[in-house]
């Protein structure tokens, strides 16, 4: 966060009050102002052109653009490629974010992107069926990576990433940014210093997934390399809600809500529960079943997925709007959301969504600070700064790729689930597999053409 024209005492005002205003407590509030002011401090000191990071974009869409653009506001980034295999959307990206420079290199191959040795980091907003193999490819060409979530499209590419991002010692950051906001890690906090007592259960709201189809098959669009998009999945005929922003509905290419918001939400409560390694012993479902046609979105509209830990919680997973419930003993709860976080004892029922209620009152939950000896979790107020600043140190980021993988791992089996008619199936955290084979066999999914997922 920069100071901008605010004095220092005017920018401590300013953020507390930003702060105070989601919820956060005070004596919260100032441990987090602490690092914004030592990256306000940093922003003063000028950066080398030796020291300047070299980046490149794989992905143009608008996701894509979006953390370019956060990116390219941090001091020190230099965005020198982009690279889509949409040719219209590479040439929007390079006029409209990079103000049309003839020094920005144009890829349709990011094979070829990643080629480019001045290339020091790269981001990918690609669609989730080519974070693992654009990933992998990257950190063997010594390129360290900010991928979007969800970090894979499988279980199997998930464990690929992590043992190429072990074995190359890259920096990554998987963009589940929630990590890097107050609210978010108050609650884990808080949950993991056994504030609400053991914890009983965490429901997980993400939302539904829309209905569509059949649609019609349509001419390719002039500058869109259709084959190159579907890459390692099925080879079909061009419709256009398949491609873009609505490939998440489709599960060749994603997992619908369960990984788009799910890698989000999904992520907290195995952070709040001390599952950054790990993961759940069990899953279940119910949901509407999903259309059969071809040409129709597949993933299932509505569910509610159950998975049960080692310690007795239950993590709940449902198609509603949205948030983190996380419930103890004794009635005590907690609730975060993007727009903030509140308690049971603040006067308030229960949430049953994300929308305001009556004003709330104080809470001794929330209120009373931490002891010395709490469990403390990764400090990061800005989750692009963070990736930047463990590039410079070499020390792990908030999210990493395994971080990453057992969060969206979470997803993934709830999906498998979902797909297999929703009968309880028992998972091994640590051996990444299930006792049911034919639910083993989803773990991965076949690829198509001169593809490989190598490790």
């Amino acid at each position: 966060m920069s100071m901008g024209n605010f004095s220092r005492r005017g920018f401590i005002q300013r953020s507390l009050a930003g702060m105070a205003a989601t919820g956060l407590p005070l004596w919260y509030a100032r441990e987090a102002l602490e690092g914004q002011l030592i990256a306000a401090d940093e922003e003063k000191k000028p950066v080398a052109a030796s020291e300047t990071l070299h980046v490149g974009l794989i992905g143009c869409g608008g996701q894509g653009r979006g953390i370019m653009r956060n990116a390219m506001s941090k001091k020190g980034v230099k965005v020198v490629a982009v690279c889509d295999v949409d040719k219209n959307r590479r040439e929007e990206c390079v006029a409209k974010d990079l103000k049309g420079s003839k020094d920005v290199k144009q890829y349709e191959d990011f094979r070829q992107l990643l080629d480019n040795k001045d290339i020091n980091a790269v981001l990918i907003g690609t669609p989730d069926h080519w974070h693992a193999l654009v990933a992998i490819d990257a950190m063997r060409k010594g390129k360290d990576v900010y991928c979007e979530k969800p970090l894979t499209l499988t279980i199997e590419e998930g464990k690929a990433v992590v043992k190429v991002a072990k074995a190359t010692k890259r920096i990554f950051q998987v963009g589940s940014q929630q990590r890097s906001e107050g609210p978010f890690r108050l609650a884990c906090e808080l949950a993991r210093n056994d504030r609400l007592g053991k914890i009983k259960t965490i429901e997980t709201w993400i939302g539904s997934n829309p209905k569509g189809g059949p649609f019609p098959v349509s001419e390719v669009p002039e500058g869109l390399n259709w084959d190159f998009w579907l890459g390692p999945t099925p080879k079909v005929e061009y419709v256009k809600q398949r491609c873009h922003y609505e490939f998440r509905w489709w599960y060749d290419y994603s997992g619908g809500k369960l990984t788009d918001w799910g890698a989000h939400h999904n992520d907290v409560a195995q952070w709040a529960l001390g599952m950054d390694e790990s993961g759940p012993i069990s899953v279940e479902s119910t949901g509407e079943k999903p259309s059969k046609d071809a040409n129709s979105y597949n993933c299932h509209p509505t569910f509610e997925v159950t998975y049960g830990y080692k310690s007795g919680a239950k993590v709940v997973c449902k198609s509603k709007e949205n948030g983190v419930l996380i419930e103890g003993e004794d009635d005590k709860w907690i609730f975060v959301h993007r727009g903030g976080i509140m308690a049971s004892d603040q006067g308030a029922e229960k949430p049953t969504s994300n929308k305001g209620g009556k004003k709330l009152g104080k809470s001794k939950l929330l209120g009373e600070p931490l002891g010395k000896d709490a469990t403390r979790l990764y400090v990061s107020t800005n989750h692009m700064q963070n990736w930047l600043d463990c590039i410079k140190t070499r020390k792990p980021t908030t999210c990493t790729a395994e971080v990453g993988h057992r969060s969206v791992s979470v997803c993934h089996l709830g999906a498998i689930s979902l797909r297999t008619g929703g009968k309880k199936l028992v998972w091994d955290p640590a051996a990444e597999k299930f006792e049911d084979e034919a639910a083993n066999k989803m773990l991965s999914r076949p690829i198509r053409g001169e593809w490989k997922l190598e490790s």
